[in-house]
């Protein structure tokens, strides 16, 4: 069965942007891009409303729009759910440079290089049986 893409352009009464989804541990941001003088949205607050860290959390957002030359060329509205701040600040990352590689596809090199195209895959790993944690063995005792 084919993969279904998530990330598409879509045209709705005259306001087009671009939308795609990133993740980064639990955290899954929608992110939509379109023209205008580069507000930041998330979660319909203000991007310093909404993160307390404002320079770290535009260091982190605006990375992928700052190497390929779009700074303050697009507004971006994203829906964040789950995982931390860091995290969602991370998947709003991916999602911004998926929109760039869709609108220009020349960026791909660009993007991929500062390695913006790459979904980190880490995650906590599960709890196994008889043990304290995921590695953590109870402490041994000779007697």
């Amino acid at each position: 069965m084919p993969k279904t893409k998530v990330t598409k352009k879509v045209r709705i009464k005259k306001h087009e942007y671009t939308q795609s989804v990133g993740r980064r541990k639990t955290a899954t941001a929608s992110v939509r891009l379109k023209k205008g003088a580069g507000e930041i949205t998330v979660n319909n607050k203000p991007l310093v409303e909404y993160f307390e860290q404002k320079e770290q959390a535009l260091k982190i957002i605006q990375a992928p729009l700052e190497i390929t030359g779009n700074l303050n060329k697009f507004d971006i509205s994203a829906k964040v759910s789950g995982g931390g701040k860091k995290a969602q600040m991370g998947a709003m990352r991916l999602g911004i440079a998926r929109c760039l590689n869709i609108i220009d596809p020349e960026l791909h090199s660009t993007l991929k290089k500062a390695s913006f195209l790459t979904r980190d895959p880490r995650r906590k790993e599960r709890k196994k049986p008889g043990l304290k944690g995921a590695r953590r063995a109870p402490q041994w005792s000779k007697r």
